[in-house]
């Protein structure tokens, strides 16, 4: 089946995530991709796409057919269009021709009125477009249509992020939605893989892990955030007890481990599957910092970095995913220094992923204006 994906703010980041997890995938504009599934994707566990959408076969017709041919009752109407020369009026256009045909129909519609050419992300949650009878958004593109499956949800990932017990900005605040890409950027896992965060901090990979159905492993050089991990799961595992986060398994969360350990010389015990971390990122800044405080970054920041992965090499297997987020620190000309460490890793025993849409320059997580950002790395053991 064919599938559109509408991306996030950092498209790039999201295509590489889409390429790790499904085949055939091809950025067709700015902000969409098609690719190709034998399964329907979960919106759930994808934190750098919008909005997932299903193909509707054929032509104006085909999508007439479609709408016709939904449940009885009430149809609720959203449509996004991303045409070549679309603006507001014509959407509207669209939208109430699709409303006097179905009418037409016997069809009774109601359209939701559209301030962009494009329905926000939180009007199609709010709306339910995506989950309630009868509820439905239409995209229309120049090489297809397309119907919503699946929109991002706002509201869980604010209350996985905001009302978790346990949290510490002094550390940095890893965001559930990078720590799903992160995972996804292994590419696919078998079923209850174990998943190692050894940088775990408040255990948000280890939370995020559970959602995409893998066995979460953590450690942390740190007792504090050991602790602080361990709290957080206790209280993911009480919300998927009220269902709050549906689809995550108890027994998954029984078999979590949380460990104290330094990630540069530590054991780990049993077998790991697939690595998704965000090493140590230096000192928190509100300006970008000066070349002499910058290169100490630098080399405290690599140095860590190089140990881990020296230190992780032995203990995993060949062809095993490593997925890192290390620092990068906005300069006084808006660009970011990197790390620049991608030849030594290859000499520890590592091969760099390459992506089709993306290159390695491409793979920056930032915020606007933010001083350190995030620079991820796809490696595979050699």
């Amino acid at each position: 089946m064919k599938y559109l994906a509408i991306l996030g703010r950092l498209e790039k980041i999201s295509l590489a995530e889409l390429e790790a997890q499904f085949s055939d995938v091809e950025r067709k504009k700015a902000g969409l991709a098609t690719f190709l599934s034998t399964e329907k994707p979960d919106i759930k566990r994808f934190g750098g796409v919008l909005k997932f959408c299903e193909e509707i076969p054929g032509g104006f017709n085909e999508l007439v057919e479609f709408l016709t041919e939904m449940p009885e009752g009430k149809i609720t109407l959203g449509v996004s269009n991303f045409k070549r020369g679309a603006n507001l009026r014509k959407t509207r256009v669209e939208a109430m021709k699709l409303k006097r045909i179905l009418s037409k129909n016997g069809r009774s519609v109601r359209v939701l009125e559209n301030k962009e050419v494009i329905l926000s992300t939180a009007t199609s949650h709010h709306n339910q477009l995506a989950e309630k009878k009868n509820h439905v958004e239409i995209v229309l593109t120049d090489f297809g249509n397309y119907s919503l499956i699946g929109v991002q949800n706002i509201t869980e990932y604010a209350k996985r992020d905001q009302a978790r017990p346990a949290r510490d900005a002094k550390v940095g605040m890893l965001p559930p939605k990078l720590a799903q890409i992160l995972i996804n950027l292994c590419g696919p896992l078998e079923k209850n893989a174990r998943v190692l965060d050894p940088f775990c901090g408040t255990g948000v990979v280890l939370q995020e892990a559970l959602l995409h159905g893998f066995v979460p492993y953590g450690t942390d050089l740190n007792p504090r955030m050991v602790e602080y991990s361990l709290r957080n799961l206790k209280w993911f595992g009480s919300e998927v007890t009220k269902k709050t986060f549906r689809g995550v398994s108890g027994e998954l969360i029984e078999k979590a481990t949380v460990e104290k350990g330094d990630a540069t010389n530590f054991k780990w015990n049993g077998k790991i599957d697939a690595v998704a971390t965000e090493i140590f990122l230096g000192q928190p800044m509100s300006k970008p910092p000066v070349q002499i405080k910058l290169k100490e970054e630098k080399q405290r920041c690599g140095a860590i970095l190089v140990g881990f992965l020296k230190n992780l090499s032995g203990q995993i297997s060949s062809g095993a995913p490593v997925v890192v987020a290390v620092p990068a620190w906005l300069r006084e000309n808006g660009e970011y220094s990197r790390l620049n460490l991608v030849d030594e890793i290859r000499e520890l025993g590592y091969n760099v992923v390459s992506f089709r849409n993306s290159s390695q320059g491409d793979l920056l997580y930032f915020r606007e204006g933010q001083i350190v950002a995030r620079e991820i790395i796809v490696l595979r053991k050699k």
